[in-house]
């Protein structure tokens, strides 16, 4: 799914992202993490084509992303869900209508966006929230929305960047639930962390980025989360 050879970014005198070389492997669910600044959401938003590598080579989902035609952008996004640790919900639509309107940019049928947006939403708990608006919305409700809108077209691999940081422990456990139910379904999973009992609840694999390089943490035993 992921695979990056002697990957590294700069901007300017400042390097990110130093000889990078990793894979993931497509239906896998790894943690990234490092402390503040130390470039997990430059390695994320090189993923989906928001950043190119200075040098090196980035392959995702089979496509080289440096050798991406500007037009070809849009279809290689939309195999790529996106949440963030805010969820930047539209203000003025309610759950289900934030989610639908991405099927709609898709081109489904209105009828359609609602019936698979209702689907999204019971699978992350929020059906009974259908109707509500962002501001009618707790934290913790707010991002299982956007994760919702997240998986609208079907994504083969879904990355998040910090999406519990705004969370309450409990909170942040049950998001963890849905994550780890989604990646049952085969999508992989790429989720920036710096809670390391987040980390230690799941017990995978963990890409650590310290002053720029990265190495890979093997967990061996799963647990699930409590």
């Amino acid at each position: 799914m992921i695979r990056a050879f002697h990957v590294t970014k700069r901007y300017g005198s400042i390097t990110a992202l130093r000889d990078v070389n990793v894979q993931i492997r497509p239906g896998e669910f790894v943690f990234l993490t490092g402390a503040s600044g130390a470039g997990k959401t430059t390695f994320l938003r090189m993923l989906y084509r928001a950043e190119l590598p200075t040098s090196g080579q980035l392959i995702v989902d089979g496509r080289n992303i440096a050798s991406l035609r500007s037009r070809e952008v849009p279809g290689f996004r939309r195999r790529i869900g996106l949440v963030f640790q805010d969820a930047r919900l539209i203000d003025d639509r309610s759950s289900l209508e934030n989610i639908a309107f991405v099927g709609r940019v898709l081109g489904l049928a209105r009828g359609e966006s609602r019936r698979r947006g209702m689907e999204l939403l019971k699978l992350t708990g929020m059906d009974h929230r259908a109707e509500l608006f962002p501001a009618q919305l707790s934290a913790g409700e707010k991002q299982r929305v956007g994760l919702a809108r997240a998986l609208m077209s079907a994504p083969v691999l879904l990355l998040a960047d910090e999406p519990t940081g705004n969370l309450d422990p409990d909170t942040a456990i049950e998001m963890l639930r849905i994550f780890r139910a989604i990646n049952r379904r085969g999508t992989t999973v790429v989720l920036a962390t710096h809670d390391p009992d987040m980390i230690a609840a799941l017990g995978r694999r963990t890409l650590v980025i310290e002053g720029g390089r990265l190495r890979s943490l093997e967990r061996t035993v799963e647990s699930e989360p409590a």
